[in-house]
């Protein structure tokens, strides 16, 4: 079996504040941002503490009034879609904790932390918008869709699989695996949900929930952003993982989850007006392609390397963006390729 990381030390005066590496390294746990071994990370530190918002501040007012006048399929899917997404950023506030502890970088610990808390405003803001429009029975039951439904439970199996895995036996391997999970969740799995509430937004209806969630969809393709470069960093480290087996994995692995975010799309948006479920799924396959070429790696959809919702832009912040051949690359090489390595859009 692989060797065990331990967690990292909350101080240890005797290392140099500049980690040796991101995990299984060495560092005093003393923060500079004037010298860490990323120096462009710190940007994204800047660029996710400015995103700061709380649900709160989002008037659901017209909402209240408009829930009870949408069709019975677009209620229905508005619940189910709540469920979904409470239940993948529910577990992300402890995962990015848990990186964290094992992270010997205490740039990687700081950026972390912030990503932790930002999981639990989008889950407290599930809750906000639910209270705002139906019973607290609703509620419950929507939050309970994560534990009982058939097609969801298949559709996170994988995810309860990787991260608990991590838990149970704390590799570098099982970290890229988890953090090839995130990716998938922060840059793919969550996208049919938030199209359907965008959707809902273009025709005028539930406007408050959709500009909730443009705040979580931009804080996600942060996250996303960082994950995927925390990803090539760490295997760039980790030469002797950058293997075609490792590589041939994540392929499977993405491929397979389109599949089933292909599932549960038909399965929850099929009967809801104004959703195309062709669009939909080449909109689920040019996303995954896109968070493949965030983490160093090719497209496997080659027909779906444009955006073909375009429609759907308008609802949250783009990035600019490039793509880097990273697993060809070593640790010395690792360098920023632009300001902004990251989404082009959506």
């Amino acid at each position: 079996m692989a060797n065990l990381l331990d967690k990292a030390k909350t101080l240890e005066p005797r290392n140099p504040n500049k980690s040796t590496g991101l995990f299984g390294g060495e560092s005093s746990g003393i923060l500079n941002w004037n010298d860490i071994a990323y120096p462009h990370w710190y940007k994204m530190y800047k660029r996710l503490v400015g995103n700061y918002w709380q649900a709160d501040e989002v008037n659901m007012s017209s909402d209240v009034k408009q829930f009870p006048q949408l069709s019975q399929e677009e209620q229905d899917a508005y619940l189910k879609i709540i469920g979904l997404l409470s239940t993948l950023d529910a577990p992300q506030t402890r995962t990015a904790l848990l990186i964290s502890l094992y992270a010997t970088d205490p740039s990687v610990q700081s950026i972390m932390a912030v990503i932790a808390q930002q999981e639990a405003v989008h889950n407290e803001s599930y809750s906000y918008v639910l209270s705002s429009v139906v019973s607290l029975g609703q509620q419950n039951k929507s939050f309970e869709l994560g534990r009982k439904d058939p097609v969801l439970l298949k559709r996170n199996e994988n995810i309860i699989k990787y991260y608990n895995k991590f838990v149970e036996e704390p590799t570098v391997e099982n970290i890229l695996k988890t953090l090839v999970y995130t990716s998938l969740l922060e840059g793919m799995f969550f996208y049919s949900g938030f199209a359907f509430f965008y959707n809902l937004a273009r025709h005028n209806k539930m406007v408050g929930t959709s500009t909730m969630i443009s705040y979580i969809n931009r804080d996600e393709l942060e996250h996303g952003r960082f994950i995927g470069e925390l990803f090539r960093a760490t295997l760039a480290e980790h030469p002797e993982l950058n293997t075609p087996e490792f590589t041939q994995w994540v392929y499977d692995h993405f491929k397979e989850s389109v599949e089933l975010e292909t599932e549960w799309s038909s399965y929850v948006l099929g009967n809801v007006e104004g959703i195309d479920l062709d669009e939909m799924t080449g909109y689920i396959k040019y996303r995954a392609n896109k968070m493949l070429r965030m983490m160093g790696l090719s497209e496997v959809y080659p027909e779906y390397v444009e955006n073909p919702m375009k429609w759907i832009r308008a609802y949250v912040d783009n990035f600019d963006g490039t793509k880097t051949d990273f697993f060809e690359q070593k640790s010395r090489q690792y360098t920023k390729t632009s300001d902004l390595n990251g989404f082009d859009d959506l």
